[in-house]
């Protein structure tokens, strides 16, 4: 159960600008970076299945 609860966290869009004072900057951008490009994964995917299932 905790694990979905940070799992969530990590995915919320409004964490991407939230103010951390224990990371570096480097290490800030890394994580939005990370997140952004999951995120277009993500979104890959599911245009990938809906033209899979559109056909």
């Amino acid at each position: 159960m905790d694990f979905l609860k940070k799992l969530m966290g990590y995915f919320n869009p409004t964490s991407f600008f939230k103010k951390s004072e224990n990371l570096n900057s480097s290490l800030k951008f890394m994580h939005g970076t990370n997140r952004l490009s999951i995120w277009m994964m993500l979104i890959a995917v599911l245009v990938m299945i809906y033209r899979y299932f559109l056909k």
